[in-house]
């Protein structure tokens, strides 16, 4: 299936001289949009053995494979897959891009975050664009033109495509499949993958069974706050380990974290993140599900917002010493854009939290998403006072 990514790279080749580097989970479509999007390529893969030959050999070795120092109509494409394992990726890239720029595309891919592994060599800074490709979404399966703007006007999704997202996650594979024994079996091959060859080769951690009990554990824990010395006890290691530990897990994308925002409350805001998974068909409990589910599309929105140059988004929580509580927020340009409440129904009242932070905050908007409303085709984003919302509208407008 075509991805929103794939117009992203035609747009970035035909406008950038920079190189396109595209980060994301292990099999969430980075390789297939890359070569997707070109008719020609060169394609070098450092988990294979003879690619990874060549690169080694260094600059002058890709041009020879390439015949980049031949008279070309167009500029030769080069994608490097999984190059940040190389421990000298950043010198090798830095050193080719400055002497060969002009003659070619660079698409650089890598299931880890590329900022995080820092194994020497020289700052890229300048050289490169970085965008974050995410699991399919509601918004993705509605369109895959680049909007213009922010946000859309709302499209109504088939239900079962809907449901089926819902179940089976935004990994491509399994969606397209929407097979229960395919999907586990799927998630199985994922999973040992993630722990038996990415922690063994990008790190130097050697408990790799107490990583997947930490990874087990916060299954159970999304959507809640992180407590590091209870998960310390339970797996019998320092807090510090857990700390670090997790910050593996989030830098391979099996986690990220959302932390609180302070600026602007009254009373002192908790400083634990909460954690959520990138693959929410993970998260067996119904309603931590919904939230994940909700926290992930909102990621993805800001993270595309952020990489396309639209301005400075964040996504955080809000809960203070009172303990009230909301479960998102949205900031543009470090200033509070719209609030979030997820919740399964709505028979439920509207959250007086919601209204309060919205006051507190001054938020434009605040949004409380419900899982049992039928699609309302009109802009949520038109409305300023606190409303429930369906999440088939809501999410529609989103990325």
């Amino acid at each position: 299936m075509k991805r929103l990514y794939e117009s992203l790279l035609k747009e970035h080749t035909a406008h950038y001289r920079q190189m396109f580097v595209l980060t994301g989970p292990r099999q969430v479509g980075k390789t297939t949009a890359s070569q997707s999007f070109s008719q020609k390529y060169h394609y070098f893969n450092w988990d294979n053995q003879d690619h990874r030959k060549i690169i080694l050999k260094g600059p002058k070795a890709i041009v020879q494979q390439t015949g980049i120092h031949q008279l070309q109509e167009k500029p030769v494409t080069l994608i490097f897959d999984e190059i940040h394992k190389y421990p000298q990726w950043k010198t090798f890239i830095k050193g080719f891009f400055d002497v060969y720029q002009h003659k070619t595309k660079i698409i650089i891919t890598g299931s880890s975050r590329l900022d995080v592994f820092k194994k020497g060599g020289d700052s890229l800074m300048g050289r490169y664009f970085l965008y974050r490709m995410h699991p399919l979404s509601v918004g993705e399966l509605l369109y895959q033109d680049i909007p213009s703007e922010e946000y859309k006007q709302p499209r109504k999704i088939e239900q079962n495509k809907f449901q089926d997202l819902l179940d089976f996650g935004g990994f491509p594979e399994p969606f397209l499949k929407r097979n229960k024994r395919f999907s586990n079996r799927w998630k199985n091959l994922r999973q040992h993958q993630l722990f038996k060859e990415d922690i063994r080769d990008l790190t130097r951690v050697q408990q790799i069974g107490q990583i997947e009990i930490l990874a087990e554990l916060i299954k159970n824990q999304v959507g809640q706050l992180t407590n590091y010395s209870n998960l310390a006890v339970k797996i019998n290691v320092s807090v510090d380990t857990i700390r670090r530990w997790l910050k593996i897990l989030e830098s391979l994308y099996f986690c990220f974290f959302i932390r609180p925002w302070s600026k602007n409350i009254s009373r002192s805001l908790i400083k634990e993140p909460k954690i959520f998974l990138w693959d929410w068909s993970l998260v067996e409990d119904k309603g931590a599900r919904y939230e994940n589910f909700i926290a992930s599309h909102l990621l993805k929105s800001v993270h595309w917002w952020q990489d396309n140059g639209l301005g400075e988004y964040n996504l955080y929580f809000l809960r203070d010493k009172m303990k009230r509580e909301v479960d998102f927020l949205v900031t543009k340009n470090s200033q509070p854009w719209f609030l979030v409440e997820v919740k399964s129904s709505s028979k439920k009242p509207l959250s007086k939290e919601l209204k309060y932070f919205q006051a507190q905050s001054k938020a434009d908007h605040a949004f409380q998403i419900v899982f049992d409303m039928d699609f309302v085709n009109k802009n949520c984003f038109s409305v300023k006072e606190p409303v429930i919302v369906p999440a088939q509208t809501f999410l529609s407008q989103l990325i």
